[in-house]
């Protein structure tokens, strides 16, 4: 068992973390996150069908708590320690990462896994258990803020 979670671990634990990075902007709880991931791995010992189903698997959890952890943090508003800092102030850099780092987070999952992750709309539904049309919309309408952000930076290349 443990040669089998550190080969998991080795091969998808970056993956894991850019996910949790990408619904949370937080290094701190995307590393959080990617631990649990793999314990909850551990502890649920799933039989998969194939690499793509064990995957897509470690993905759906990692969604799933990067949703759970954002119900917590919304439900129990909590007061920073520090001055007031702009939270989205890091991703102002005009880029294109900065901008899809800048969307709400239901956009930033969907524009990850489309995007950086290659997954086709059926199966990011399948990952987030949502409609396809569902996800079509989100990934439209995210599309539609980036053109929008974006338009100052790069102009209309047409």
């Amino acid at each position: 068992m443990n040669a089998y979670i550190s080969s998991v671990v080795d091969k998808y634990s970056d993956m894991v973390y850019r996910v949790a990075y990408h619904a949370l902007c937080d290094t701190h709880y995307a590393e959080d996150i990617t631990q649990e991931v793999f314990l909850k791995l551990c502890h649920a010992r799933p039989v998969f069908e194939s690499d793509e189903h064990e995957k897509a698997w470690l993905l759906r959890v990692t969604v799933n708590m990067c949703k759970n952890y954002n119900k917590k943090v919304y439900s129990h508003p909590t007061v920073e320690l520090t001055e007031n800092i702009p939270v989205n102030d890091e991703y102002s850099d005009g880029t294109v990462l900065g901008a899809v780092m800048a969307l709400p987070q239901k956009y930033r999952t969907v524009v990850y896994l489309y995007y950086f992750e290659g997954y086709p709309i059926k199966e990011i539904s399948n990952i987030l258990d949502s409609n396809i049309n569902t996800v079509s919309s989100l990934l439209a309408r995210a599309r539609k803020r980036l053109e929008t952000m974006l338009e100052g930076e790069f102009g209309n290349e047409n």
